[in-house]
């Protein structure tokens, strides 16, 4: 193996190893310094201060989940432009493609922009 391959192994498995143990001591110190008397009042899950209630139902706008969509879709966006435009310069293929996925995202952003989901009205 060449030198330089196995100093690159080499400083990953440090870096895996440092942080196994780093983990092992965060887990091993929460553990030491948690109480350890149980009461029904620590059983009941948290929310936010209020005791929690019976269920009841109540109705969810899908606005809320169309506009997490839409931060996914420019999210995505962003993620897979910035690598590609490092890795694949001059590559007349990968550029094709991405320009394809371009307009697929560009396509469902327009699309809900028409539609009038990121305009935020109650």
């Amino acid at each position: 193996m060449p030198e330089a391959l196995v100093q690159n192994w080499t400083a990953l498995l440090l870096a895996g190893i440092i942080a196994l143990l780093a983990m092992g001591a965060m887990f091993a110190t929460s553990f030491l310094i948690s109480s350890k008397r149980y009461s029904e009042i620590k059983e009941t899950p948290y929310e936010c201060g209020i005791p929690p209630a019976p269920y009841a139902f109540s109705q969810i706008n899908i606005r809320y989940y169309i506009f997490a969509i839409m931060f996914l879709i420019f999210d995505i966006e962003a993620v897979f432009l910035f690598p590609w435009a490092v890795i694949f310069m001059g590559n007349n293929v990968a550029f094709y493609a991405m320009m394809i996925f371009l307009a697929v995202m560009s396509f469902a952003i327009i699309y809900g922009w028409k539609k009038g989901v990121l305009e935020w009205r109650k």
